[in-house]
């Protein structure tokens, strides 16, 4: 099962090192995330196949929330190294580094988004029948 610790060395791979005064967020997160997962497959836990994508839900979670409530937490967040392009079947996320054509905080909602959706179609092969 995911848990805080696998979203916080999440969050650390993107350049965001959690603080103490984050444990509640973060919780708040990882149980929003569990519980999403939960509801949206009937199961009594997050299958083994979700895990990763519920870390990024999760870690997209506590993003959005800091760049709502504290965005100065997030201030120097660094996006160059993300990936320009991602494409999966007809979708496609294009983070924009260095071309000039979205502002940074432009490329942290874009990047915050990716992490929301990624692989929610995913569900689909977990999900079982409610009666």
């Amino acid at each position: 099962m995911f848990d805080m610790e696998t979203v916080k060395e999440r969050l650390k791979s993107f350049g965001y090192e959690a603080k103490e005064e984050d444990a509640s967020a973060l919780a708040f997160c990882v149980e929003k995330v569990h519980n999403t997962i939960k509801n949206d497959i009937n199961c009594q836990d997050v299958p083994e196949g979700l895990e990763y994508i519920a870390v990024d839900m999760a870690a997209g979670e506590f993003l959005l929330s800091k760049k709502t409530f504290v965005p100065t937490d997030l201030e120097g967040f660094d996006l160059d190294y993300a990936v320009k392009q991602i494409q999966m079947g007809d979708t496609n996320t294009v983070f924009a580094i260095g071309e000039g054509s979205q502002t940074p905080e432009q490329r942290l909602t874009t990047f915050i988004n990716y992490l929301l959706s990624y692989g929610k179609n995913e569900f689909d092969s977990f999900r079982r029948i409610r009666w």
